[in-house]
């Protein structure tokens, strides 16, 4: 290349509930980006939004490819990508609102960053990515509402400089599009087992199920996570697909890292739509609603919070019913809308157990002679024994500490129910803190 320049091109909302997904248009990309002798300057990032959103896609991710390109192929370039998108955008389906923006340039101004920060974890609007689109001189195309336009901008402005994981997506062949997936279980079992904790959410080992091949009409076969390109490449290899596989493409991603969840310093700094980490005390005990959810609230001095956990949860719901009152609690979950019928709470991902209040047992005292529990006679009165006859009229019921059913610590919602964004328990100790050099391994997508 005479002059190279460096292209960021993000991409958003172009898959519906009747199929299509971004990830296969970014695939599809890269193979007609070869055309143009492109330099990757790193794998295509897959970086997942604010899952509370109420217009978000299954998933809620956008993608960026960013490479080095000779600009004498400037506009077939955008050409190139501009009909992709058009061709594999669900624009005539409700509720897909497709985006596309170009943005040149090696750096990505730290102004972008901000924003891209804030669409993971908060609300942003479309007048506010289009102010910084102008500012910044990128190129933006939109259908319908344009609302991807939000989630393309800042696919490109999430760097993933903190912490990172990859996604290997494996495509199925056209003919199979909408039919169930054919891949051997028992190989993602073993696989899972081979290279934990490297591979992560892979199987959910509680239901004995598989949870990497997806259920709806994409394209996607299956989709494996981890923390090195290298790994999930071995785990690749690993699983045995039954069908054909057209594609596959390793991602740099945001997934498993928490990025959505944005720690409050008080209960009242609550905001509807987004997900937060709050500390309390509980100031209620937990209650069974319909459906086996559990609901118990916390009260940090400020105001006072109900927290759900699902039934999906699994063990986190287990764990929710033996808290009382006077634990000290950090929860992690989204902040739902309050409505007529229920005050705003916090859906549950996360639960740490800080310190736990000793849990008493108020109890009949012990007949002194004959060791039997004696009975309470009534209010105020003395109690009886019934073995020996003995009445005793200046002993008090006791109190006992009995044993908890939970143990402080950390306790996570069930793989199953594990948003995109959920860092799992496997993560934990494996976090990146140094993304400022990313290398690509030799070969990271076919075609």
């Amino acid at each position: 290349m005479d002059k190279p320049e460096v292209m960021h091109i993000g991409l958003d909302d172009t898959d519906s509930k009747k199929g299509g997904c971004t990830t296969y248009l970014a695939a599809l990309l890269i193979e007609e980006l070869g055309k143009f002798k492109v330099k990757f300057t790193d794998y295509p990032n897959l970086v997942r939004l604010n899952p509370n959103v109420p217009w978000k896609t299954r998933g809620n991710g956008a993608l960026c490819l960013r490479f080095r390109y000779d600009e004498t192929f400037e506009e077939q370039i955008k050409e190139s990508a501009s009909n992709l998108w058009e061709e594999n955008s669900a624009i005539e389906e409700k509720g897909t609102n497709p985006g596309m923006v170009f943005l040149k340039g090696q750096k990505i101004p730290n102004e972008l960053a901000v924003f891209a920060k804030k669409t993971e974890t908060g609300i942003v609007t479309l007048k506010e990515a289009m102010a910084l689109i102008k500012k910044y001189g990128a190129e933006a195309c939109g259908f319908n509402s344009c609302r991807g336009i939000i989630g393309a901008l800042a696919a490109i402005g999430e760097t993933l400089k903190d912490d990172y994981t990859y996604e290997l997506i494996a495509y199925r062949a056209k003919p199979n599009w909408g039919s169930k997936r054919k891949v051997d279980e028992a190989s993602i079992f073993r696989m899972d087992e081979q290279l934990q904790p490297y591979t992560f959410n892979n199987v959910d080992l509680e239901k004995h199920r598989v949870i990497i091949t997806p259920r709806g009409p994409d394209p996607i076969l299956f989709g494996v996570r981890g923390e090195s390109a290298e790994v999930v490449k071995e785990a690749f290899g690993l699983i045995k697909p039954l069908e054909s596989v057209e594609r596959w493409v390793i991602f740099r991603s945001n997934q498993g890292t928490d990025a959505h969840l944005k720690l409050v310093e008080t209960l009242t700094c609550l905001e509807p739509y987004s997900s937060v980490i709050a500390k309390g005390v509980v100031s209620k005990n937990p209650r069974i609603v319909p459906l086996r959810h559990v609901i118990f609230s916390i009260n940090d001095g400020s105001a006072e919070v109900d927290c759900a956990a699902y039934e999906p949860t699994g063990d986190l719901r287990r764990i929710a019913r033996e808290l009382i009152v006077g634990d000290a609690v950090e929860v992690y979950g989204a902040a739902k809308k309050a409505t007529k019928e229920k005050p705003l709470t916090i859906n549950l991902e996360k639960i740490n157990a800080i310190s736990l209040a000793p849990k008493t047992f108020s109890g009949n005292p012990i007949c002194p002679n004959c060791g039997k529990r004696l009975k309470s006679m009534g209010k105020n009165q003395c109690f009886r024994c019934e073995k020996c006859g003995g009445k005793f009229a200046d002993l008090k019921k006791t109190k006992t500490v009995v044993p908890r059913g939970v143990k402080a610590g950390l306790y996570v919602t069930s793989t199953r129910s594990q948003r995109h964004l959920t860092k799992p328990l496997r993560r934990y100790g494996l976090e990146k803190v140094d993304a400022s050099v990313v290398r690509s391994i030799s070969v990271w997508h076919q075609p």
